[in-house]
């Protein structure tokens, strides 16, 4: 098949009119009536601005003077009257109350530990020891014996306070080691 030139083509003469689209005369009709409706709108806003303008023009403010010797005569009539005699006697008697302050000793429960993980085989703990290790800590793994098998723990401690396992313990977490718990170490 041949390839046409379109671009060579003449355009036909008469185009055909778009049903779509409003003739010239209705675009005029139409600008026409959006124009005499801002005259309208200009024609009643700009008066009633002028009206309100010079309806405030003969409001008087108060000088800052005048709001000054108001206010001072304002608190010279506000004064408190005298307080009348108290009908109870637990005024006097807290005046003179003294507190007791009792001796608390506090208890520390003893060292902390934070255990992270517990697994069946060495390998799975070394891998938790190390992502421990990333986040700049350290920890230890024990292996304990119970009566299903060997357990590996991995863990972090002794703690003396239990508020530096919690500083650990949100270290870790944003790290996204969030499986640990804090014990007393026994």
């Amino acid at each position: 098949m041949a390839h046409q030139d379109y671009v060579s083509r003449s355009r036909t003469p008469k185009k055909k009119s778009n049903p779509y689209q409003p003739k010239h005369a209705e675009v005029a009709v139409g600008l026409s009536l959006k124009i005499k409706l801002i005259a309208l709108v200009l024609l009643i806003a700009l008066p009633a601005f002028a009206y309100l303008l010079w309806s405030i023009k003969d409001i008087e403010t108060p000088t800052v003077a005048e709001q000054i010797e108001q206010s001072q005569h304002e608190e010279n009539a506000s004064q408190l009257p005298t307080p009348p005699k108290e009908k109870w006697q637990y005024m006097e008697q807290l005046k003179s109350k003294e507190v007791e302050v009792g001796e608390y000793a506090v208890v520390e429960k003893g060292p902390y530990k934070m255990q992270c993980g517990s697994f069946r085989t060495r390998k799975q703990a070394e891998v938790m020891k190390a992502n421990i290790a990333f986040s700049g800590l350290s920890a230890q793994i024990s292996a304990a014996k119970g009566s299903s098998g060997t357990w590996h723990k991995v863990f972090l401690g002794p703690y003396e306070k239990k508020r530096n396992a919690e500083k650990d313990k949100h270290k870790l977490s944003s790290n996204n080691i969030s499986t640990c718990q804090i014990w007393l170490w026994k």
